[in-house]
């Protein structure tokens, strides 16, 4: 089965205290409070997040393993990890793929603490191996993510009952096997009263409803967060949901300000997939991270829960002659796991930037031409970030990244 992120009323605040989980304003309320009440707004991370996503089929064919987050140093520098994904199936959170999930045994050279996993042993799989993680580096955080493009429609069936839904996802991520390894759950709905892989029409309230439930039963104990459209055209995705009413019970928003462009438009015009400003030419008003975070402002939503998108990849098209932006294309070029996709770890070696616009790079090398993000444009984003008062930033995702976590450094370095 095949993933991909693709991007196109008022209730008293308390002030609450920055103590409790790491990044993480917790409120002056019992840890083990399963409820949220309409007087206390989620508060939004105390300092910059960098989060990764993991992906569960990662482990096949990209042969990325958890592990791979120790030896490459990226452990040591991101703050939160989504681990993607959770299915979403007649209104309840289901397990993805469980043979990846806690199924699967490791040698001792795939697992982060050097030892075979064994036949007995009540919990395997990624699971096992984030739970190792966390006893190596206890202050990273967890989450759950549920959905992504392929498995978005379900979503449509869990909004009838919300709070059906929630308590479903909370008897799953708190499953007494694995309770400990999750910090709390990330929904990645794509897109709420609006079409992505399906279209869906449960109202522009069914997002604030469902979060509203998920609150409720997750607690202020636990992380609630989501992923949400960067589609800030007029009359665009943003518009479609009531995200600022969502926001309340949110810890953050994952702003997926990547995929704005790609071969998806066989013939062109060439459009770099993640721009961080406008440029003249640009294909489509709206289709920049700077529209989408000013639009999510602008709704309401605070800056500090919005997370700014960066993608460890590139899209790209072939038969192109043309340098800069808005040539021609014949179809998308040649990728490893899809056409017109391609690993940043790979086209930084194979085809490197030559050139930068609207805050990100691009290069065209022979008739194939790609736009993705490099360290230097990293480090340009996330001082925009800052500047803008945000929470910081997330990824999709690990495997993209070179063997040494370029990428994931810089973010770091870029937060500081």
């Amino acid at each position: 089965m095949r993933f991909r992120h693709r991007a196109v009323a008022g209730f008293a605040t308390l002030l609450l205290p920055l103590a409790g989980l790491v990044g993480l304003a917790s409120p002056a309320q019992p840890a083990t409070a399963k409820s949220a009440t309409d007087a206390v707004v989620a508060p939004g991370p105390s300092t910059k997040v960098n989060l990764g996503y993991f992906i569960e089929w990662g482990i096949y064919g990209r042969n990325y393993n958890v592990k791979n987050l120790v030896t490459s140093g990226s452990a040591e520098k991101v703050t939160h990890i989504n681990y993607a994904f959770g299915n979403v199936v007649d209104g309840k959170c289901a397990i993805g793929d469980s043979w990846a999930d806690y199924e699967k045994p490791f040698t001792a050279d795939q697992s982060v603490n050097g030892q075979d996993d064994t036949a007995d042993q009540p919990l395997k799989g990624n699971f096992n191996q984030l739970r190792q993680l966390k006893a190596k580096y206890p202050d990273i955080k967890i989450l759950w993510s549920f959905g992504g493009w392929t498995w978005s429609g379900g979503f449509t069936e869990a909004a009838k009952d919300p709070a059906a839904f929630a308590q479903s996802c909370y008897d799953l991520v708190e499953d007494p096997r694995w309770a400990d390894v999750f910090d709390g759950i990330d929904l990645d709905w794509e897109y709420p009263n609006a079409c992505g892989l399906t279209c869906d029409t449960s109202g522009a309230t069914a997002i604030r409803d469902m979060m509203k439930a998920m609150r409720a039963e997750f607690g202020w104990q636990n992380l609630v967060t989501a992923a949400v459209t960067a589609d800030a055209s007029d009359g665009g995705k943003i518009e479609a949901a009531e995200y600022a009413g969502a926001a309340k019970y949110l810890n953050w928003y994952n702003v997926m300000t990547y995929d704005f462009f790609g071969a998806w438009a066989a013939n062109g015009p060439t459009a770099p997939h993640s721009p961080l400003t406008s440029y003249k030419g640009i294909p489509a008003q709206g289709f920049n991270s700077a529209a989408a975070i000013a639009k999510y402002k602008e709704a309401g939503v605070p800056a500090n829960k919005l997370l700014l998108g960066i993608g460890f990849y590139g899209r790209g098209w072939t038969g192109v002659t043309q340098d800069a932006p808005g040539g021609t294309a014949t179809g998308p070029a040649a990728g490893t796991w899809e056409a017109g996709f391609e690993d940043y770890k790979v086209l930084e070696a194979s085809c490197p930037a030559t050139g930068t616009i609207a805050g990100t790079a691009y290069a065209h090398c022979g008739s194939d031409w790609w736009s993705y993000d490099t360290p230097a444009t990293v480090l340009g984003k996330m001082s925009w970030a800052k500047k803008q008062g945000l929470g910081g930033a997330f990824f999709w995702e690990f495997s993209g990244d070179t063997s040494n976590g370029e990428l994931v450094k810089a973010i770091d370095s870029g937060l500081r």
